[in-house]
């Protein structure tokens, strides 16, 4: 398995071998708020610090599997210039000798959404795209993963991070990542909505390493909004 990687990276033009990102997360916008956001849990440590990428008023993307980080700055440059996710994903898998093992789900700010699976990423792996959202995941216990994230978020009401919480507690619940569970990661951005309205990072929250990391994830959501709370809903 070490021996695989290294080769992968090599390729890939990184200087040494990472361990596989299995995950499961979904990317989506709030056309009411304009806010974008990632939520993404996974058996691996400190989940956050690899798989989401976000820019207000451009888009959300998630790369994982054997992860390509170049595909966050580069994905959102591309959204920036004009490109539609489709075409974004396009260019980013097309110039990458390792597109077969990554998996990336990506939206803009006008909702639209597209992800891509590539062939050799570890089983299940697949995901779905609906209004405003993009669900994937791999080494999952199977298809009822994505298919419990869609549906919870497409039934969910109210703030944009309550309701990718409830897709990952959904996919949780539907036996998530196979392996077990570690850490779990929110992102949401929006024009002005950080700290002291300096910045566009309005929920950056993380569970590095956890048991429950979505519970305790849910936590530290209620913990931060006491003290940043929503600038139109009051949370409950």
């Amino acid at each position: 398995m070490k021996t695989t990687l290294l080769i992968l990276c090599t390729l890939c033009g990184l200087a040494s071998a990472a361990p596989t990102v299995a995950t499961f997360s979904i990317v989506a916008y709030d056309p009411a708020t304009k806010e974008l956001g990632i939520a993404v849990a996974s058996k691996f440590p400190a989940v956050g610090g690899v798989v989401p990428w976000a820019q207000a008023g451009v888009g959300a993307i998630a790369t994982q599997a054997a992860a390509n980080t170049t595909y966050g700055p580069d994905g959102l440059t591309l959204l920036a210039k004009g490109a539609t996710p489709k075409e974004a994903l396009e260019i980013l898998t097309g110039k990458d000798p390792g597109k077969a093992h990554r998996q990336v789900g990506i939206i803009d700010a006008k909702g639209q959404a597209v992800n891509s699976t590539g062939e050799k990423c570890h089983a299940w792996a697949g995901g779905k795209t609906g209004r405003n959202f993009a669900v994937q995941g791999n080494l999952l216990a199977g298809p009822e993963v994505v298919a419990a994230m869609a549906k919870a978020f497409e039934e969910s009401k109210g703030l944009l991070s309550h309701r990718l919480l409830a897709a990952l507690e959904a996919a949780q619940e539907a036996g998530g990542d196979k392996r077990g569970r570690q850490s779990a990661a929110l992102l949401i951005v929006r024009k002005n909505w950080g700290y002291a309205g300096l910045n566009d990072r309005f929920r950056d929250l993380r569970v590095d390493d956890h048991a429950t990391p979505i519970v305790e994830l849910r936590r530290v959501l209620a913990a931060h909004a006491k003290v940043f709370p929503h600038p139109t809903v009051r949370e409950k």
